[in-house]
């Protein structure tokens, strides 16, 4: 991603922490460990199997802020070890990539109703959706090939968090991920066209409520 993009982003991630914060409003802190499914990348189309990925294990956090109305942000960081080291439907034997990695660092906006109030018992169902980061590193067992890439992207989804007291909770979601499209002229500017790279995660966190 270009010096450009990092500031848009930048730029984004600044609009939204000045935003005066509603009355009253909780910060929601969620460690969280899931499982990504569904992926696939556009890396060789002679591939056997295709382009898919196994299942893989992902973990990250997310901070939120959400007030007593529907309306609220939040920063969301994911992290899934060994991506692409298996091309789904292919024998267990073949290693598509040794060492393999995806990040993502996304800024969301988030809409969900507390229902039972802003304390004590109650549940939380919500939409997210926003832009970032999804970097992406794949380095093949021969070193045949070396990828890493930073791209714009965002990621849209639903989920629901049920509150047991006044601070804790237990957070479930899905959220879907795709990457744009690099640009093809000179000043490296995304072009914000859909690329082949995207997946699903699901995943389930303690939410600290403060």
């Amino acid at each position: 991603m270009s010096v450009r993009g990092f500031i848009t982003t930048g730029l984004i991630i600044l609009g939204l922490a000045a935003t005066p914060a509603p009355a009253a409003a909780d910060w929601l802190f969620t460690p969280f460990v899931g499982t990504t499914f569904g992926g696939s990348a556009d890396f060789d189309d002679g591939l056997p199997g295709g382009d898919e990925f196994e299942r893989r294990f992902t973990y990250g956090a997310s901070l939120a802020s959400m007030g007593a109305g529907v309306f609220g942000f939040e920063f969301d960081f994911g992290y899934s070890p060994n991506y692409f080291e298996t091309l789904a439907g292919v024998d267990d034997d073949f290693t598509f990539a040794d060492d393999s990695n995806v990040t993502t660092l996304m800024v969301n906006l988030k809409l969900g109703a507390p229902i039972g109030g802003q304390s004590g018992p109650g549940i939380r169902p919500y939409a997210v959706g926003g832009l970032g980061l999804i970097r992406t590193h794949a380095e093949s067992v021969s070193n045949f090939f070396d990828i890493d890439s930073n791209d714009f992207g965002f990621n849209l989804g639903a989920g629901i968090i049920g509150f047991f007291s006044d601070n804790v909770g237990i957070r479930g979601d899905i959220r879907y991920f795709r990457a744009f499209a690099g640009s093809d002229d000179d000043d490296d500017f995304p072009d914000f066209e859909l690329a082949d790279f995207d997946f699903w995660r699901a995943g389930v966190g303690v939410t600290f409520r403060f």
